[in-house]
């Protein structure tokens, strides 16, 4: 049986043909066959339209080609309409939701063999709104403010380009220093507000960041929730519990046997989880989405859409 198939690509990180040749293999390899359209992202529009005319072509599947901010745009369209399966072909920074879902991050070929002959397996998608407003925007790893869009601004593109995720270490030290606690009313599922203080604030679909570094031991894209961490972290003796955190009671110490698996928060990090979460900030912030900051608000409205994306 031909599948029709659409890889939308990011002109920016690769030439067509790379792809042409990982897609060979993946072919080849594979013994399928495959009708196949290919589609251009551009500046002004990372994904979403060629995500469009790729449904409106009848692909079954669509190969998001590039970054974080393709595989996203192209995971929206595919969220609201439910008609098509969503492959990855990793070439960015970060690969966020490739990681999460342990998409190779290095062989071009081996990915895109994935794309067209592994099952689909269901994944929920978050949807963010920014002060109140109608317009909302998918997210299939995480949102947030604080310490991770400070990195993303501070970070240099040009060392990114070099060495990869190891830049976003290079910006850490300024992100720390510019992030501030905060006041912060939090309401989950329509229950009472409650109010707190953080400089960072995320909100997860998947739990994984760059560097395989874990920030949140409880998100599974499969479990019709959202998880929140909130950092407020303040001195050397806030870093440090922290990283004892992050490091200890949610990293090494997960690894011993009869450790209970869920996410323990300690005195500068808490962890829960929701399906519909309301932040107030004090003062406005900038938002990170799925490693790319979309600008500045106060308010975030964010609930989950349960099964929203079929993902090889």
């Amino acid at each position: 049986m031909v599948q029709q198939v659409a890889i939308v690509w990011n002109p920016s990180k690769t030439t067509r043909e790379a792809l042409d040749e990982a897609l060979a293999a993946a072919l080849s390899s594979s013994g399928d066959a495959a009708s196949v359209e290919w589609i251009e992202t551009s500046k002004d529009d990372p994904g979403r339209g060629a995500t469009e005319q790729a449904l409106a072509s009848g692909a079954e599947l669509v190969i998001a080609a590039g970054g974080d901010g393709t595989v996203r745009a192209v995971a929206e369209v595919l969220a609201e309409q439910g008609s098509a399966e969503l492959g990855i072909a990793p070439l960015g920074t970060g690969n966020l939701l490739a990681r999460n879902l342990d998409v190779p991050i290095d062989d071009l070929a081996v990915a895109m063999t994935r794309a067209i002959t592994h099952e689909a397996s269901v994944i929920d998608v978050g949807w963010l709104a920014l002060d109140g407003g109608a317009e909302k925007q998918a997210f299939a790893v995480m949102a947030g403010f604080g310490i991770d869009a400070h990195m993303i601004t501070e970070t240099d593109d040009e060392l990114k380009s070099r060495v990869g995720w190891l830049a976003y270490v290079e910006s850490l030290g300024r992100a720390v220093s510019s992030s501030e606690v905060i006041d912060v009313t939090v309401s989950e599922d329509g229950e009472e507000p409650a109010r707190t203080q953080a400089h960072t604030m995320m909100i997860g679909n998947c739990g994984t960041v760059q560097g395989g570094i874990t920030l949140l031991p409880d998100a599974d894209p499969r479990d019709g929730e959202l998880d929140l961490l909130l950092i407020d972290a303040e001195g050397v003796g806030g870093w440090l519990d922290t990283m004892r955190n992050m490091l200890w009671d949610n990293g090494l110490k997960k690894l011993m046997p009869g450790t209970p698996d869920d996410a323990e928060s300690s005195k500068s990090i808490g962890h829960r989880s929701a399906k519909k979460i309301r932040i107030e900030l004090a003062e406005p912030r900038e938002i990170e989405l799925d490693g790319d900051v979309i600008g500045k608000a106060r308010v975030l409205d964010v609930e989950v859409q349960p099964s929203a994306l079929r993902v090889r």
